[in-house]
């Protein structure tokens, strides 16, 4: 029988399971709801959804392998989930846990770690061994790869982007400590903070706080269009602020291309205005340019656990 991997896309409201086949195929899949509150009670979800996938979605293939990605500081090599965040860690052996639960080898990375994964395997990897993917989403991380090898840091941390100063005169506050950092700026929750925190100065602006959720970029991106003054100073800041995020990437990495995955980019609205703040000189060497990825972006967390569960699986046959 035909061999397949279970994959898992941890999210922070769903968790997206999935049978993927050994060229990458996504044969089914299944989105659950989730919160994640700490990592022992993603991994009671996770079981009991991976649990409910089998026997009721059933397996097209012969499942060989489980590969997960996980919001937060991950230690791939020990299957160890570290932390979700500097304020919940409360480390877990989850990929030791898992695979003994479901019988089959497991193994987890950072969620953005395995979308570059993915991007490694069946996107830009293919022509590119230097490549930066960058994820703007809810929040801002980047993975680096590197003469073929995805850096991954002493402490499993490289990447956290998100937290790099982009404006030293911002007194926008981060969660990591600092001001002015682009993730406050330029995530679709920092845009949205933004609109909050500056509406009472534009008493004009057509945008509409609501009562619960968020205000969605493309309600601010359609005010920008309009002229909408509160949506144009928003925008700017965060088109700018990730310029400067990725200009100052190449310099310290030096890739020959950059795609960008997540929310904020999905359609081609933000990479259209963001292109023109890229200045020549520093993007010389990017010799692919700033794109899009060109992996289904629901899917590429999935692909990438995916192709972290074939590897894991190739490695014990070896």
């Amino acid at each position: 029988m035909e061999k397949s991997v279970l994959a898992v896309d941890l999210g922070g409201t769903k968790i997206l399971i999935g049978e993927v086949s050994l060229d990458g195929e996504v044969l089914g899949s299944k989105v659950y709801a989730s919160t994640v509150v700490s990592q022992e009670q993603v991994f009671e979800t996770l079981a009991a959804a991976l649990g409910d996938y089998i026997k009721h979605m059933g397996l097209r293939r012969e499942a060989a392998a489980i590969g997960i990605g996980v919001v937060g500081r991950v230690d791939t090599s020990e299957g160890i989930w570290l932390e979700i965040d500097p304020s919940r860690s409360q480390p877990i052996e989850l990929a030791r846990k898992i695979g003994e639960l479901f019988a089959m080898p497991c193994a987890i990375g950072n969620d953005v770690y395995c979308a570059t994964l993915a991007e490694q395997k069946w996107g830009c990897g293919i022509y590119s061994d230097n490549f930066i993917y960058m994820n703007i989403g809810t929040g801002i991380a980047a993975r680096c790869v590197v003469n073929g090898e995805p850096i991954i840091g002493r402490h499993f941390n490289a990447g956290e982007v998100g937290h790099h100063v982009v404006d030293y005169d911002s007194d926008v506050q981060c969660i990591c400590g600092r001001k002015g950092c682009v993730e406050p700026l330029a995530s679709g929750l920092g845009m949205h903070n933004r609109i909050v925190a500056l509406k009472p100065s534009y008493p004009d602006s057509a945008i509409v706080i609501p009562n619960e959720g968020r205000v969605g970029v493309e309600e601010i991106f359609a005010g920008y269009d309009h002229g909408d003054p509160l949506c144009t100073e928003v925008v700017d800041t965060a088109l700018q602020a990730v310029a400067e995020t990725i200009m100052n990437m190449v310099r310290f990495s030096d890739p020959d291309t950059i795609v960008l995955g997540g929310g904020v980019v999905s359609g081609s609205w933000f990479m259209d205005k963001l292109q023109s703040r890229l200045q020549e000189k520093t993007m010389r060497f990017v010799m692919n340019g700033v794109k899009k990825t060109a992996i289904d972006e629901a899917i590429i967390g999935l692909k990438g656990a995916a192709w972290l569960a074939i590897r894991t699986m190739s490695k014990l046959e070896a």
